[in-house]
């Protein structure tokens, strides 16, 4: 039944990361590097996948996908959390808290999805290697980014009309430095209990879910592995122990968050902070520092850049 929604709240209150002001011009400095890297280090993988054709396979195109949903998620909240770290009151109007919990779910679930489908690419590529150009064409890759998208529109569409279905006329706190579902449900004026096992049904589940048979696929390859020889195993192994690393920061912060009852902890502001500016900055490391083929691509770009620079002068 849906319910009349009589808000009146007009504007929440974030909370602040330190009471400090003097540690949040710290940890402006620090944030605002962190956010300028995760910028230049996810755009300059999608733009290095998209100009060197040695990379048009299946796992680069993904690869890219991601890079393009780091530089996406975190701009849904970094942008904000900096504008913050620099004012007294940290407020934010109903509806641009509404637009935060819309974008944050809709990039972080379509990660969630994104994530499966590189385990099964690694899989098909490292199980299946005679039938992998048939298994992961350029139709069926194109198909499961437009799944996986579309996956994760429904599953942001869904949560965000369970948080606008009951009124806020109350508490406007949310102890947090960015808007997300279990808190801001936390606050509304009626027995939220009902939607919060749903956000457990929805979100934590489909993380989980997504954990296992991430663990499951990559113990599938590293047993296939152990019949390969020396030089493509160690090339395999590094690949999956790149996406193992990525899997693990994102998913277990989805796991610690959303398969749990929406009372605030005292690791949720760092988990949080973890989620949004150190994972999409790590992701460009572990997959260029660890991928022989991404340097070589990097180099190469950077080479002809210098030349046509050289011709320019």
């Amino acid at each position: 039944m849906v319910l009349e929604n009589d808000t009146t709240v007009k504007a929440f209150v974030l909370a602040s990361l330190t009471p400090s002001h003097n540690v949040e011009l710290l940890l402006f400095a620090i944030f605002i590097v962190i956010y300028a890297s995760i910028l230049v280090g996810n755009i300059l993988i999608v733009v290095t996948i998209i100009y060197d054709h040695n990379l048009h396979t299946p796992m680069y195109f993904f690869l890219s996908n991601l890079s393009f949903i780091d530089v996406c998620h975190s701009s849904v909240v970094m942008p904000k959390m900096l504008a913050d770290l620099l004012t007294e009151t940290k407020t934010i109007s109903f509806e641009e808290c509404i637009a935060q919990m819309f974008f944050l779910h809709l990039f972080a679930c379509t990660e969630v999805f994104l994530l499966t489908i590189m385990a099964y690419d690694r899989y098909a590529a490292i199980c299946n290697p005679l039938r992998y150009t048939t298994i992961m064409s350029r139709q069926v890759c194109i198909n499961l980014a437009v799944i996986m998208w579309l996956s994760g529109l429904l599953h942001s569409i869904a949560l965000t009309a369970l948080t606008l279905n009951v009124p806020y006329c109350g508490p406007n706190a949310v102890d947090n430095f960015f808007c997300d579902v279990p808190l801001v449900l936390k606050l509304a004026c009626t027995d939220t209990y009902v939607f919060e096992i749903l956000i457990i049904a929805i979100s934590g589940v489909i993380s989980t879910a997504s954990f296992i048979v991430l663990v499951v696929s990559y113990v599938v390859i590293l047993i296939s592995l152990r019949k390969r020889f020396t030089e493509g195993r160690r090339k395999a192994l590094s690949t999956c122990a790149a996406h193992l690393t990525v899997v693990t920061l994102f998913l277990g912060h989805c796991i610690f968050i959303y398969l749990k009852p929406a009372k605030s902890m005292a690791a949720d502001k760092v988990v949080s902070v973890f989620f949004t500016a150190v994972t999409p900055l790590l992701n460009p490391i572990i997959y260029t520092l660890r991928n022989e083929d991404m340097i070589n691509a990097l180099n190469k770009l950077r080479g002809r850049q210098v030349a046509s620079g050289g011709k320019e002068s």
